[in-house]
């Protein structure tokens, strides 16, 4: 038999067995992520029936994603909502004004472009090299408020998944001396809105992998400038190298944030310290007093401690 056949024959198998395989591996992607939407959406009441849901959608990976899954189990939900996506066009140089309207009127999705200059007020406000972070958020923060009001939305949805709030929690630890984190429903420093993270159980890297399937059109989040020695940046390398070394690590924290037990942390409004006496009934939720949780702890090389800058 000619061997040109059956090398040919044989590329063709395999070929087909790996896209078949990679079929196989992005269906149960996708289940995965419409899995965990849903649960979070359900575990938090993020959405009810009736409700407007505003999607910011920056034109990154993750707001992409959330817009996607949400108009996905919108069709299946046994309740009704409405979905309107919203940008905040900031007038960075460069900005492709047409990406987005074009991509959502591909999708049929109701969306809003709301145009303001706050590239200029930061810039302007902001000495060259600083981090501009801070006060563009806060204003970008107002303007959306305000567009939600005006549209009507009941609930604000954001892109974080599971790495920026564990990231969130670390930075607020190491600079802000408190353990917060960035839950996954919350009400709106005005007291107006409420915020909600639908991708709150969802790895950053699932969400890459489904941006690349989905091939949604990306846009550059460094239109303003690289700001690599943001505290952000640090921490968010410091977990993935921890990850790295020991898998598994940030599921762990991400779960630790939903089991909690203020009797053996320290804040005095959570628990009544002053007040405690001894009952004399065995507690096993009592203090171990001179045990150390060996059991629970893992040797971390000092190589894998990263230095951050203050």
């Amino acid at each position: 038999m000619n061997t040109d056949v059956i090398d040919h024959d044989q590329a063709a198998a395999e070929a087909l067995a790996a896209e078949k395989k990679a079929a196989f591996e992005i269906n149960k992607l996708s289940k995965r992520l419409h899995r965990q939407v849903g649960q979070a959406i359900t575990d938090f009441n993020m959405i009810e029936d009736g409700d407007k849901v505003m999607v910011c959608l920056s034109g990154g990976k993750d707001s992409y994603a959330m817009l996607d899954i949400l108009l996905n189990l919108q069709q299946r939900a046994p309740i009704k909502f409405s979905l309107v996506a919203v940008n905040l066009d900031q007038k960075q140089p460069g900005f492709p004004e047409d990406v987005l309207p074009n991509y959502l009127r591909s999708r049929g999705v109701d969306f809003h472009i709301e145009s303001q200059d706050t590239y200029s007020i930061v810039k302007k406000l902001i000495p060259e090299g600083k981090t501009t972070c801070s006060l563009c958020s806060r204003l970008r923060r107002g303007i959306l408020y305000r567009v939600a009001g005006e549209l009507g939305a009941t609930k604000i949805a954001l892109g974080h998944h599971r790495d920026d709030i564990v990231t969130t929690l670390f930075l607020n630890m190491f600079f802000g001396s408190r353990i917060k984190g960035m839950p996954p429903k919350l009400v709106s420093d005005d007291g107006r809105n409420v915020v909600i993270r639908p991708l709150a159980y969802v790895k950053e890297p699932d969400l890459v992998r489904w941006a690349e399937h989905r091939e949604f059109p990306i846009i550059p989040c460094n239109l303003c400038g690289s700001q690599e020695n943001l505290q952000r940046v640090q921490v968010k390398a410091m977990i993935n190298e921890w990850e790295k070394r020991y898998p598994g690590r940030i599921d762990n924290i991400f779960t630790a944030m939903g089991s909690i037990v203020p009797s053996h942390m320290m804040d005095k409004k959570l628990f009544p310290f002053e007040t405690i006496q001894a009952t004399g009934v065995a507690d096993a939720g009592g203090d171990i007093a001179f045990d150390d949780d060996e059991s629970c702890a893992t040797p971390s090389p000092a190589s894998s401690v990263i230095t951050l800058q203050r």
